[in-house]
C-alpha cells in the first residue's frame, strides 16, 4: 500500500529500507523522501518502520527472500 503519496513510497519500500538499516523516520526521510512535503504520512511510515524492525528481531523469522 502507498504510505507516502507525495513520493509514491510503499510499505514494501519501508520494509526494504529497514532491512537496509533504517531505524528512524529521519532515515526514511533521507532515503525515501517520506514526510518531506505534506507530512501526513509520518505516523503511518513510523508504524511501518517499527513493525519491520520488530519483525527482524524475532528469532526464526526473516523478511529476506531466499533463493
Amino acid at each position: 500500500m502507498y504510505v507516502c503519496v507525495c513520493h509514491a513510497v510503499t510499505d514494501r519500500q519501508i520494509r526494504e529500507a529497514a532491512q537496509g538499516g533504517a531505524r528512524t523516520l529521519k532515515d526514511l526521510r533521507r532515503d525515501l523522501g517520506v514526510t518531506r512535503d505534506c507530512g501526513r504520512c509520518a505516523s503511518c511510515a513510523r508504524d511501518c518502520l517499527q513493525e519491520a524492525n520488530a519483525g527482524q528481531n524475532k528469532p526464526g523469522k526473516s523478511l529476506r527472500k531466499t533463493a
